[in-house]
């Protein structure tokens, strides 16, 4: 059975984007319609949007919607694309602006009558381009409204008698949490301001409205999916999740591979494959002389590419660093961040020079760089819904180093496991030690050059294409269809 699904995001590349719901926005629905679903996309016209230089119409469509006492309407445009179609809901009002959520030293005040408006101009839309979803499938607490509105004005509508709604949460830790003042701008019932609905510690969190309103709800990995379970990556709503379990799933998300494998990569000095990799040591010289390295002959270069936050594991890299630094290994790191992090990350590079190279910056071609050339990749993270570097550097036979957590538990099989397929390595503890025994373990085996070489195949050999979560989405679909 064909099924025709509505995706609503806040972002979704390539037309706005800041982190990884983009990337998923963007490439979900491509791979849905490639398993005979329909499916269309809507998402707000922000000013990013509007310089982008993409093709977009207008449809004609004009949609109102109440907030508070007052009306505030938008236009539909539509993108032209090869895709899915693609609709932009335009009010220049709450969506022109230089960033899409807040500043970087705080979010926009507005920001709870922002995504009420576009969850609710959404449905409108639906409603007036006469599309007849069989799922809407709405993402993060920016459009964890969409589902509340949906059961609270709309089910009475034929259109909308069979729509079942999945909610995906991306990063539980993002949860959208405002005054309880300001829940009338919303215009729901004022029966779902309880503990029931999305009353949160006397707060309104449009997360857990998104939560309580779905008949499904997944999560961007089956580990992460356990861990928001229970108190200590619960971030409160531990307990809601418990008795939800039945109808939570955790699904992988894919990777595109025409950007990210070292045999498309447009931004790296030498292609390579599993067939022939001569040309990852052309990437690893390119790199070591990109970020000023001298290392010792036969010592492994460890890269990481990553925010430079609490989550990301810079704590446990800054009490790891000093022991890491007496192995014989060369370490590249790229990032951006807390300031307490940079300026953590230019100390180290100031200290163990020329052993250690790091930028300060967010550079796709050098990322792109840092997976070819290092010989392994390093993800420290304190919690890590699903993480996609990894999965890059799964590709690019770059070993992972990672903490057994979130989407890195189910992705890296680790090579003291005894499992066939091993593909990298892993700890468990959150501390500097258990780090430097990983990397520790690693070094080990580099020095192996035919173990080094399987490990790196068995990677390559992975497939983590969104292909194959798509299929997962679509059971999700017709699950809660049924329901």
């Amino acid at each position: 059975m064909s099924l025709n699904i509505v995706f609503a995001a806040s972002e979704a590349a390539p037309f706005s984007k800041t982190g990884g719901l983009a990337d998923v926005a963007g490439a979900l629905p491509s791979a849905l319609e490639k398993l005979d679903c329909r499916v269309c996309v809507f998402l707000p016209f922000h000013r990013v949007t509007a310089l982008g230089g993409f093709d977009v119409s207008e449809t004609g469509v004009q949609v109102s919607v109440p907030i508070g006492s007052k009306q505030v309407r938008g236009r539909v445009f539509k993108a032209v694309s090869s895709g899915p179609d693609v609709y932009l809901i335009k009010c220049d009002e709450y969506f022109d602006r230089t960033f899409l959520y807040g500043t970087p030293e705080l979010d926009y005040s507005d920001n709870l009558e922002r995504f009420a408006f576009f969850s609710r101009a959404v449905l409108e839309a639906i409603r007036a381009l006469a599309i007849r979803p069989d799922i809407i499938h709405s993402n993060d607490w920016q459009t964890g409204l969409v589902g509340a509105y949906l059961n609270d004005f709309y089910r009475s509508d034929p259109l909308f008698a069979k729509a079942a709604n999945l909610f995906t949460v991306h990063n539980l830790a993002y949860q959208g949490l405002f005054s309880p003042g300001l829940y009338g701008l919303t215009g729901l019932s004022q029966s779902f301001f309880s503990p029931e609905g999305l009353e949160f510690w006397g707060r309104v969190s449009l997360l857990k409205a998104g939560i309580v309103s779905a008949d499904i709800i997944s999560t961007v990995s089956e580990t992460y999916a356990k861990e928001i379970q229970m108190p200590e990556q619960g971030c409160g709503l531990d307990g809601l999740l418990r008795h939800n379990s039945q109808a939570l799933f955790g699904i992988i998300n894919g990777v595109d591979y025409n950007e990210w494998s070292p045999e498309a990569d447009a931004f790296i000095p030498q292609k390579y494959s599993p067939v022939n990799m001569k040309g990852k040591a052309v990437c690893r010289a390119e790199l070591i002389k990109e970020f000023g390295l001298k290392l010792k002959a036969g010592a492994p270069l460890i890269g990481m590419v990553t925010r430079l936050t609490e989550q990301k594991g810079m704590a446990i890299l800054a009490s790891a660093m000093p022991e890491l630094m007496k192995l014989d290994i060369g370490f590249v790191l790229l990032g951006t961040g807390d300031k307490k992090y940079v300026d953590m990350a230019e100390r180290f590079a100031s200290d163990y020079k020329p052993k250690l190279g790091v930028k300060i910056a967010f550079e796709n071609k050098l990322a792109h760089l840092v997976e070819a050339g290092a010989d392994m990749f390093l993800m420290p993270s304190r919690y890590e819904p699903c993480g996609l570097n990894q999965i890059y550097s799964l590709k690019y036979g770059t070993v992972p180093v990672v903490r057994a957590t979130g989407g890195l538990e189910d992705t890296v099989k680790d090579a003291g496991a005894g499992a066939v397929g091993n593909t990298g390595f892993k700890f468990k503890d959150y501390s500097g030690e258990a780090l430097v025994n990983a990397v520790k373990r690693a070094a080990a085996l580099f020095k192996d050059k035919n173990a080094w070489k399987e490990l790196q195949l068995n990677g390559m050999k992975e497939d983590f294409s969104w292909e194959k979560s798509a299929i997962r989405y679509l059971e999700l679909y017709r699950k809660a269809a049924k329901k």
